[in-house]
């Protein structure tokens, strides 16, 4: 039996102020940090031991990696960064306040922008200053494949193969994996290991510091599943 749990980084200072985040790169907000080392508490108070770490290479994902181990007196286990944890990219809705966005494009727009499946929001161009195809943490990937927006099916799409070729591995050799990411990265893995529906993914939530452990057996079927 191998234990699973995700955690989405504490509020982020762009979550505070209401923006549109995606792939930028933005520190975690005072409750946020308060937030990872709540989570990281409640991770100790269970008994849960880690073997491995992944997370993002985005900030506000390393920093409550960070701060969950070290309350949970686990700083020292092997970790993992990759692109393919990131947020889903918002496209040219990144830095955007959510509100604005909502009285120009409409409620139900937005809504379907950050919550559907399959539809892509407003794209960033590729010359764009903002664009992830400026900054370096990037530089070894294939320009083609550096987005300018996702959905959350594009999310799946590059969160699969890291599933399968990362975790899916530790898991089945009986490890037990700790994963801090984002909301659409850890909401893509949830449909993916929950069997979760195109359209019933679009009401699943994933509140922002908190574990959420499964158990797995040597198929990796859910036993049981817990928010702490």
């Amino acid at each position: 039996m191998s234990k699973l749990v995700f955690i989405r980084h504490g509020q982020s200072e762009w979550n505070l102020k209401n923006l549109f985040t995606g792939w930028v790169d933005v520190n975690l907000s005072e409750q946020g940090e308060q937030e990872a080392k709540e989570a990281g508490r409640k991770l100790k108070e269970a008994g849960i031991e880690f073997d491995q770490a992944y997370t993002s290479v985005l900030t506000r994902a390393i920093k409550t990696l960070h701060f969950a181990l070290e309350e949970s007196g686990q700083l020292w286990i092997p970790e993992e960064k990759s692109w393919r944890l990131n947020e889903r990219h918002y496209g040219a809705l990144q830095g955007k306040n959510k509100q604005a966005a909502a009285e120009k494009y409409g409620d139900e727009q937005v809504h379907i922008w950050r919550r559907s499946y399959d539809v892509l929001p407003p794209l960033l161009d590729a010359n764009d200053e903002g664009s992830a195809a400026n900054d370096r943490r990037y530089a070894n990937l294939d320009p083609r494949i550096v987005p300018g927006g996702e959905n959350l099916k594009v999310t799946l799409e590059r969160v699969i193969p890291f599933w399968e070729d990362k975790i899916a591995p530790d898991l089945l050799a009986g490890k037990n994996v700790i994963v801090a990411a984002h909301g659409n990265s850890l909401r893509a893995l949830t449909k993916y290991i929950e069997q979760i529906s195109d359209e019933d993914i679009m009401n699943v939530e994933m509140a922002t510091g908190q574990p959420v452990v499964y158990d797995l057996d040597d198929k990796l079927n859910i036993v049981k599943k817990e928010k702490l």
